[in-house]
């Protein structure tokens, strides 16, 4: 449980955090290893803490967008292996030197690293396929060209073969899953009668570890927004406990008169008496101009305040007229409730988006 707080502040439960990984281990066998996407701060969270409290936990991965970030978690203490999902040949001196392992993509990627690491011994490596997301990732007409570069090469191994489901919380399009999950059981089977030893093999992200774990666990699975709180999926909402919540504090309440304007470019007019509250939370710190006007709203001692005029950019104003509060008072953007899923629905958006657009100006407060 956060203390009552007097500034904007973002609070982190790891204990939460620990019983969203229990959870989804529950789904897959004892035997399966898990890694922990922590790109972009963790979903807008604290990657170091969170990477440092779930390699106690024994996660046995962790993945990272780009390669700074890994450096980041290096630097930070973390020792697990760190893949690193998006990473370009110019950080690839960096990457190496902090003991990063690259996905590789595509020729140009594989072929810059092989450059790269021509001083290294069974550099891990990771070969991204792509089944169907059109996003990433080498086709199944590549493997030929990259057998001659993995037979007999001293320099690389390859430590895990991948590919990424691109609709797997969407079970009108389970058709579609389950042909990805055919075409990454078809590439891989061709693969690895290329080598004479076996890498890891995962395509699971979270919806796919909740839908598809009786037939497609392979070695491993990745879970980054699951472990965060949000399941995708309805059914699994009292199984997930949200990581993080955001608050914040009035600054100043107004009394405003019929037809007084509010906020820049007279966002919104008064049609009657009424009373705002003005919050040090704004466009800056992730909450977007599509929130104002009514979208969206804050909470304050449990009663909705919606969010009037236009998100400025170091605060917002929202409308208290019913409720009774005043200056210091607390405000919930989102939590437990409403979830930051919920809080971003209300713009048209959705978990991922909220989270990951928190500013790193607010402070983070860890709950143990």
């Amino acid at each position: 449980m956060m203390t009552k707080i007097q500034e904007t502040t973002l609070g982190i439960n790891l204990p939460a955090l620990q019983n969203n990984l229990s959870f989804l281990k529950s789904k897959i066998k004892p035997s399966t290893k898990f890694m922990a996407v922590v790109k972009a701060y963790a979903y807008g969270s604290d990657a170091e803490q969170l990477a440092l409290f779930l390699e106690k936990l024994q996660v046995d991965y962790f993945a990272v967008a780009y390669t700074d970030e890994g450096i980041a978690l290096r630097k930070a203490g973390v020792t697990k292996p760190i893949l690193v999902l998006h990473p370009l040949p110019i950080h690839f001196p960096e990457l190496i030197a902090y003991k990063l392992e690259p996905s590789l993509y595509n020729k140009y990627v594989f072929d810059a690293f092989l450059i790269a690491s021509e001083k290294e011994k069974e550099y891990p490596v990771h070969l991204k396929f792509n089944t169907g997301l059109n996003r990433l990732g080498f086709s199944a007409e590549d493997i030929s060209t990259l057998e001659n570069h993995l037979i007999n090469n001293e320099n690389i191994k390859v430590a895990s073969v991948f590919s990424h489901l691109g609709a797997s919380e969407d079970l009108t399009e389970k058709a579609f899953t389950l042909q990805q999950i055919t075409s990454f059981k078809e590439i891989t089977n061709r693969l690895l009668s290329l080598l004479n030893y076996k890498p890891l093999l995962h395509i699971l992200n979270t919806s796919g570890i909740l839908n598809y774990a009786d037939i497609a666990q392979f070695d491993m699975v990745r879970s980054g927004i699951g472990l965060y709180g949000f399941g995708n999926d309805a059914r699994f909402k009292e199984d997930f406990k949200p990581v993080v919540a955001l608050k914040s504090v009035i600054s100043q309440i107004h009394s405003i008169t019929p037809n007084q304007s509010i906020g820049y470019n007279k966002g919104h007019i008064a049609k009657t008496t009424m009373k705002t509250a003005t919050i040090p939370l704004g466009h800056a710190d992730g909450i977007g101009r599509h929130y104002g006007k009514g979208k969206g709203f804050l909470t304050v001692h449990g009663k909705k305040c919606p969010i009037i005029g236009n998100v400025c950019m170091d605060m917002l104003m929202i409308d208290v007229t019913n409720v009774a509060c005043k200056e210091g008072d607390e405000v919930v953007v989102f939590g437990e409730n409403p979830t930051a899923s919920e809080f971003a629905a209300t713009a048209g958006t959705i978990s991922y988006e909220i989270l990951t657009a928190i500013s790193q100006r607010i402070r983070r407060k860890v709950v143990y």
